[in-house]
C-alpha cells in the first residue's frame, strides 16, 4: 500500500512506521490518521510481521492535530457548527482503539516533542521509550480543550489522579526522563540511540513466544476494566490457551535442557 503521510518499512520482522509531516513536526491531519490505521492494519496481517515500531520522522514525534487544517477545513454539525467530536469518532478514537487491540506489539520511540493527542498515541503504545531530550505536552488546556486521543483513560490509571489533574490543568512539559520515573513511559535513551535501540528491543520481542506475548498484552489492557474475579478467569483462560500451544512445549523443554528456545509462534 502507498502512503502519503506514513512511511512503511519491514525488516527483520518489525515493521517500522514513521509519521511523515516532518516539516510540520509531523501535526496529525484527518489523512494521516487514516493512514496509520491501514498502516497498522497491514503490519497485523503481514506474517512477516511480528512487532510494529511507531516512530515520528524528523525532529519530532507529533505536534498532535494539525490546527492549520482544522482551521481550513473545519468539521461542522448537521446545523453548521463547530463539531472537534466528529474527528474524534471518526478518526482518533478508531485509532486508539484499534492500535490497543493489535495482536502484536507496539512500541513507541518518541523523538523529541509528543503534545497533544500526538502524545497520548505514544502513550497508549504498550511499550513507550524516549530519547533523552524529549518530552510529552498535555497541550490542550493551552488552546481551551481537554485532553483526548484517550489522554484521560491512560494519565490517571498511569500517574495517579494527581499527576494525571496536574498535567491536564497546567500544560506544562513532561520531560522524557520524569517521566520515566512517574512511571509513564518504559525506558529513556540517548537521543542517536534511541531508533537503534528501539529496533534491537523489537527483534528481541520478534524472537519471543508470540501466542503468549498477544495474550500478555490482552490481559493486562483488560485489567483496568477488569475486577479481580474476572481478571482471574480471564488469566486461566489465556493461560489454557498458552499451556496448548507448541511453544510452551519448546519453552519447558529449553527451560529443562539449560538452552535458549527457539519460538515458532505456534
Amino acid at each position: 500500500m502507498n502512503f502519503q503521510d506514513i512511511l512503511y518499512s519491514v525488516e527483520d520482522r518489525v515493521a517500522l512506521l514513521k509519521l511523515n509531516r516532518p516539516k510540520a513536526l509531523n501535526a496529525m491531519t484527518l489523512s494521516l490518521m487514516e493512514e496509520l490505521g491501514q498502516a497498522f492494519d497491514q503490519a497485523a496481517t503481514d506474517p512477516a510481521v511480528k512487532v510494529i515500531v511507531l516512530t515520528g520522522e524528523g525532529r519530532g514525534f507529533s505536534t498532535g492535530a494539525d490546527l492549520a487544517a482544522t482551521a481550513a477545513k473545519p468539521p461542522l454539525d448537521v446545523q453548521g457548527r463547530l463539531d472537534l467530536g466528529y474527528a474524534l469518532d471518526r478518526y482518533y478514537n478508531p485509532l486508539i482503539l484499534k492500535m490497543r487491540s493489535l495482536p502484536k506489539p507496539v512500541i513507541a520511540a518518541v523523538n523529541g516533542v509528543a503534545a497533544g493527542a500526538g502524545a497520548n498515541l505514544a502513550l497508549m503504545a504498550d511499550l513507550t521509550i524516549a530519547a533523552r531530550s524529549s518530552y510529552f505536552l498535555q497541550a490542550f488546556v493551552n488552546i481551551g480543550l481537554i485532553p483526548d486521543a484517550g489522554g484521560t483513560w491512560i494519565l490517571p490509571r498511569a500517574l495517579g489522579q494527581q499527576r494525571a489533574m496536574g498535567l491536564a490543568l497546567l500544560g506544562e512539559r513532561l520531560p522524557a526522563e520524569q517521566a520515566r520515573d512517574w512511571g509513564l513511559i518504559w525506558e529513556v535513551m540517548d537521543d542517536e540511540q534511541l531508533l537503534p535501540g528501539v529496533l534491537t528491543l523489537a527483534r528481541r520481542l520478534a524472537d519471543g513466544p508470540a501466542i503468549a506475548i498477544e495474550r500478555i498484552k490482552r490481559a493486562v489492557h483488560a485489567a483496568a476494566g477488569n475486577d479481580l474475579a474476572k481478571q482471574l478467569d480471564l488469566e486461566s483462560d489465556l493461560q489454557r490457551e498458552c499451556g496448548r500451544s507448541l511453544d510452551f512445549q519448546e519453552g519447558a523443554m529449553a527451560f529443562v535442557q539449560k538452552r535458549k528456545p527457539n519460538f515458532k509462534g505456534r
